[in-house]
């Protein structure tokens, strides 16, 4: 049984998680209830993260980061935490056994915000690892529930996998990233001259990690697959409207998927997934 505070550290990651992702939360409910409490957390504590990186401006963020790194090492290793988003994701790392590694390079991809404005090959993957991949690993350990094999058999596709929905973000926000925070993700892309050959490049890397991605949905356990079948094929269907837009509109425009649609996909994929058909 679960005492008042640590509930209400959950319940604090649920709320944060409904405010900020009308998908991330259609995804979580689509997962078996066991695992709700667990992904709230972890997506409280990335967002929290990224949220330093991408909105104090008024504030110092360097030293807002520093703080709270220390603070999520400090709540782990004493397992309680004054901040409810920590205290939820440290009973979710010490529970789930999460390496403490994931969440390093997790937070170097977020220190990586406040520095680097342009990447190298070898940088672009290093980010993406970081800022994506770790983060399905996270939630892929707590899906294995401990089964070892079943997390090494899974541990690429689920990397293939966060890639992939991060280089859709990074398509889908190329407006604000590069217009106003002067970011390009993408490497040797120079999107003062963006165009269909630079963005047909681009989008054959994304299908390929979704197609490995996806041969991992397919061995997730049972109370777990239907959620992230819902977060792929919410993501392929925001990949499928950028590729159909010229390189100028994305350039202009931050693409999105109406709640409306999201509903409609989420029907058809719970749909799908009772007649088997994923």
């Amino acid at each position: 049984m679960m005492n008042l505070y640590d509930l209400t550290t959950f319940e604090c990651s649920k709320l944060i998680t409904q405010r900020y992702s009308t998908s991330f939360t259609l995804g979580i409910k689509t997962l078996d209830k066991r695992f709700h409490l667990p992904i709230y957390a972890i997506y409280g504590f990335v967002r929290y993260a990224d949220e330093i990186v991408d909105t104090f401006h008024e504030f110092d963020k360097e030293m807002l980061l520093k703080r709270f790194t220390a603070d999520t090492y400090q709540a782990i290793a004493e397992k309680i935490s004054l901040n409810p988003v920590l205290h939820a994701f440290q009973m979710i790392v010490n529970t789930y056994k999460i390496e403490l590694a994931l969440i390093e390079a997790f937070l170097h991809s977020m220190a990586l915000d406040l520095s680097e404005k342009a990447y190298t090959q070898e940088g672009y993957e290093t980010y993406i690892y970081g800022s994506a991949e770790v983060v399905g690993l996270m939630c892929l350990r707590v899906f294995c529930e401990g089964d070892t094999a079943m997390y090494d058999s899974l541990h690429e596709p689920a990397r293939r996998l966060g890639a992939a929905f991060q280089k859709v973000n990074f398509l889908r926000d190329i407006k604000s990233d590069f217009s106003e925070r002067g970011r390009t993700y993408f490497p040797q892309v120079d999107f003062t001259v963006f165009d269909e050959k630079a963005k047909k490049l681009i989008e054959a890397d994304i299908q390929a990690d979704f197609e490995a991605g996806y041969q991992g949905i397919l061995q997730l356990p049972k109370g777990a697959r239907l959620g992230v079948y819902l977060a792929y094929i919410y993501y392929k269907k925001l990949f499928s409207k950028i590729k159909k837009l010229n390189p100028q509109i994305i350039l202009n425009k931050r693409v999105r998927v109406a709640d409306s649609r999201k509903m409609t996909l989420w029907l058809q994929s719970y749909l799908r997934y009772k007649l088997n058909y994923i």
